[in-house]
């Protein structure tokens, strides 16, 4: 197959033209590393090199962009990588890549994630521990994590703080308890957790 043009495209990728046909936009550094030019001879196996290695270079540019934004988990990042129009390989490839550089980690990535989410955002065991699994976080870690950072007095605050704030009425107001009852089990807290929360003594 002959490669008959090279036309630069956005986003700093470039359009190849295979003998006279669109074929694929690969991202221009690899191209320009490949030392390629309109009208040289490629094999199939050349030529699927070149997609491989463009696929590899833009997954990991993708994923130092991600990581500058804000931390991700392996699964997470793969996840948007392979989104992003990727191959899963390549996704794949360069999540594990960020990993070995201590770019990634997902121990202290779980472990910081569950101390937001008790803490600021006043969650309960269940829904963090549902999020962690979103994120990728194996059982036993999250397991751990849950007993490090359950708290009943803590969790007893939140969720009277919210009473309070969001549903100041919820004792004499049927519908607003239920309301209440609600919100409070989206947060992830139990049906023992939210009864106990609503009979203590009111805001003592």
């Amino acid at each position: 197959m002959e490669l008959t043009a090279a036309e630069p495209r956005r986003h700093r990728l470039t359009q190849l033209y295979i003998d006279g046909e669109e074929a694929v936009k690969i991202d221009t550094e690899t191209f320009l590393r490949s030392g390629l030019r309109p009208g040289d001879e490629l094999t199939d196996e050349e030529f699927h090199e070149l997609i491989e290695a463009s696929e590899a270079h833009r997954a990991k540019e993708r994923a130092l962009y991600l990581l500058e934004h804000r931390s991700h988990s392996k699964k997470e990042l793969t996840e948007k990588i392979a989104r992003a129009g990727l191959s899963r390989e390549a996704a794949e490839t360069a999540a594990g890549r960020m990993e070995e550089l201590g770019l990634i980690n997902d121990e202290d990535y779980a472990r910081r994630l569950a101390q937001e989410l008790f803490t600021r955002r006043g969650w309960g065991a269940m829904r963090v521990g549902q999020e962690l699994r979103r994120k990728g976080i194996g059982q036993e870690l999250i397991d751990e994590l849950l007993e490090e950072y359950r708290d009943e007095d803590a969790a007893l605050m939140n969720m009277r703080a919210l009473l309070g704030k969001k549903y100041p009425g919820w004792a004499q107001d049927e519908k607003e308890r239920r309301r209440a009852f609600a919100a409070l089990q989206r947060l992830g807290y139990t049906y023992g957790e939210i009864r106990r929360a609503m009979e203590a003594d009111e805001f003592e």
